[in-house]
């Protein structure tokens, strides 16, 4: 059974360590600035800090062995991970959007901004610097909390950029109701990303397939030994977290023997898990000639 590598839980560390970072960063900027849309760039970081500590729990969930309980693993804690990001990132724009509503009718004088604008631009690029790594590492690994985390980063990354353009404007123009108005956006743009990982995580939890891409390939793994006698029907793949499952039917000549049959079945798991990464293959051998082998539906077509 596969395991989630413990080292995943190192990139959770590097998440809240530079959350830790810059929230202290973007926090001081906002206090020295008073202004709206700095605050919800320093906002947003505290709700980064909170989804990379529910990230480093979830990976050491998922990273659990099978046991007598859970006989495929916990790789879907996961998916409850992504969900609570999707809940907190959302949380976290109901805060934005209340506060920069209050001063859009009240709008204020904004205070050192050179200042808190060179701070908020060296805490954006250390967020997209660990956004990269935590991308890269969620794709090679197959972490779908690594990959939320790392999304919300590079998200976190463009919402600072929109800030300190709009809150650059409201300065230049005079406009300061400019300022609480970016706050709004910046919090619309990110209940769109929480709304995006709910549903992700909503569809892993209902046992989706594996990216068409991927089974495709599967079923053209499986056509190479066509010309060997052994044809496929029923295949079918599901993910749980970083763990990936699928199974297919076998259909044989009904006079080869069990082991010639098993010889080959090896030899298609081992083909195809040496070109899908993380896959479990189950395969069930059927006799090509007996009509009730063929009395399943085909889930996947192409």
């Amino acid at each position: 059974m596969h395991k989630t590598p413990p080292s995943l839980t190192a990139y959770a560390w590097l998440s809240i360590l530079a959350a830790i970072t810059t929230m202290s960063m973007k926090g001081a900027a906002f206090y020295l600035t008073q202004s709206s849309g700095l605050f919800s760039d320093a906002l947003e970081s505290l709700v980064n800090l909170a989804t990379a500590l529910a990230a480093l729990i979830i990976l050491r969930i998922a990273a659990r062995p099978a046991d007598d309980k859970h006989h495929f693993g916990h790789g879907k804690a996961e998916y409850f991970g992504s969900a609570f990001e999707g809940a907190m990132i959302m949380a976290a724009a109901g805060g934005i959007g209340m506060n920069a509503w209050h001063h859009l009718s009240l709008p204020h004088q904004l205070l050192n901004l050179d200042t808190g604008f060179a701070i908020t631009g060296a805490a954006t690029i250390i967020n997209l610097m660990v956004a990269r790594v935590l991308i890269r590492a969620a794709r090679r690994h197959h972490s779908i909390v690594l990959e939320a985390d790392g999304k919300h980063l590079m998200s976190d990354v463009w919402s600072s950029i929109g800030v300190v353009a709009g809150v650059a404007l409201a300065d230049i123009t005079g406009q300061l109701w400019m300022d609480p108005a970016v706050a709004i956006l910046v919090a619309a743009n990110i209940i769109w990303a929480g709304l995006q990982l709910i549903s992700r995580s909503v569809s892993g939890l209902l046992d989706s397939t594996l990216p068409t891409s991927e089974n495709r390939k599967i079923r053209a793994l499986l056509a190479e030994f066509r010309q060997e006698g052994v044809h496929f029907h029923d295949m079918r793949t599901r993910q749980s977290g970083s763990q990936r499952f699928m199974t297919v039917h076998l259909l044989v000549p009904g006079n080869w023997t069990v082991q010639l049959a098993h010889d080959h079945a090896e030899r298609i798991e081992n083909r195809i898990q040496n070109e899908i990464p993380n896959l479990v293959v189950i395969t069930h051998i059927e006799p090509i000639e007996d009509p009730v082998s063929f009395a399943h539906p085909e889930p996947y077509r192409d």
